[in-house]
């Protein structure tokens, strides 16, 4: 499946809602059985980050981004940790409005994370997160934001 979002191109998009009495073995599950070469899960939601292995991301230049696109990727960008996060998201008020004004052709997702994680933690109490999903198949790739021609 394609589809669009404002100025990106989204692919092989699998969309689920997961009912809040699954455990996140059943997400691992899940993630682990999607067929992509780079799955992101985005979180906003109390205790989104909790069982995820959280690393930090660097700033890549172009050519260890398309390096990082070639490996395989399991990640999650998550609104906070093992706390409970506001009604109204500053996590996604700041990953929209920094996809919306960016002007790179590719975005790798740390730095889409760098850019968003000083205004969310200027501006509310959660702490955003990004990380590895344990034992879904990440190899220590990047997915990338590709922007629509």
């Amino acid at each position: 499946m394609t589809f669009s979002c404002r100025l990106w191109k989204i692919q092989h998009v699998f969309m689920m809602i997961i009912n809040r009495t699954q455990v996140n073995s059943n997400l691992r599950d899940y993630i682990t059985a999607i067929l992509s070469k780079h799955t992101l899960l985005v979180t906003d939601a109390c205790f989104s980050g909790g069982n995820f292995k959280m690393r930090s991301a660097e700033s890549v230049s172009a050519y260890a981004t398309s390096k990082l696109y070639q490996l395989p990727s399991r990640k999650a960008l998550t609104s906070g940790t093992l706390t409970k996060v506001p009604d109204e998201s500053v996590f996604i008020k700041y990953l929209m409005k920094r996809l919306d004004e960016n002007q790179e052709a590719y975005l790798p997702v740390s730095q889409l994370f760098y850019s968003i994680r000083p205004a969310i933690l200027n501006n509310s109490s959660t702490v955003p997160q990004l990380g590895v999903i344990q034992n879904t198949g990440d190899e220590g790739g990047e997915f990338v934001f590709i922007k629509r021609q």
